[in-house]
């Protein structure tokens, strides 16, 4: 156990899984979609359906949308400043055939019309796993700089990615593969240790093979609310 996990994180309350653990989803999706949304239908399972307003899961999930942290001041004033930048959202109950309790599924339109699914689940001490991208699985926490690459399932396209990271030598963290089926639909994820440039996302964007590249850096500053 990591003294983090005693002492919890850095947040505005009142709940590190229904509050914090929220705004992180929100700014994992804000920062995968690659620009703050315009529109955002979000759905809630679990107890972030049953007891989630109470602890403010609504505006946390807002907030995070909007590029804020859990431990930003505005967080409780989402709904006013999502209002300020245009966005418009709807948040409902969602079923799911299983999930974490605290789940949250968001669908995100951008201003340039770039569109994200996710669905996410707050862990616990404000960390979460995000369980799919796009309708296809994942398994990822956010806390990485992370490459989600869409692609058709054919041979040396997992090759392809990983040289071009090796020649900027960047290195891989952990990797996950996923598909449809053979010879289909698969997404790859590559948590790296450093910085993705945003001239390698373009570079992979247009290889053969490659349908969508998404990338999350952590290290790099948000986009948030105005003051």
């Amino acid at each position: 156990m990591r003294l983090f996990d005693v002492l919890g994180p850095v947040m505005i309350g009142p709940s590190s899984s229904h509050t914090a653990g929220a705004a992180k989803i929100g700014y994992t999706a804000q920062k995968l979609l690659g620009d703050l949304p315009v529109e955002a239908d979000i759905g809630l399972y679990g107890s972030f359906a049953t007891t989630g307003k109470g602890h403010g899961t609504d505006r946390a999930l807002v907030a995070g949308l909007l590029g804020l942290r859990p431990d930003d001041p505005r967080l409780p004033d989402s709904f006013a400043l999502a209002q300020q930048q245009g966005m418009k959202f709807r948040i409902h109950p969602v079923e799911l055939r299983s999930g974490h309790p605290n789940t949250a599924v968001l669908t995100l339109k951008s201003r340039t019309g770039r569109v994200l699914s996710m669905k996410a689940a707050s862990v616990g001490g404000g960390r979460i796993r995000v369980t799919e991208i796009d309708g296809v699985p994942a398994d990822f926490g956010g806390d990485s700089n992370t490459l989600i690459i869409h692609n058709e399932d054919t041979p040396g396209c997992i090759a392809e990615v990983t040289a071009s990271l090796a020649m900027r030598r960047i290195n891989i963290a952990s990797m996950q593969v996923f598909r449809a089926g053979t010879g289909s639909y698969a997404v790859m994820v590559l948590e790296c240790d450093s910085h993705i440039p945003h001239p390698l996302v373009q570079q992979l964007a247009v290889m053969p093979g490659i349908l969508k590249v998404t990338c999350l850096n952590v290290d790099e500053p948000e986009e948030s609310a105005e003051e």
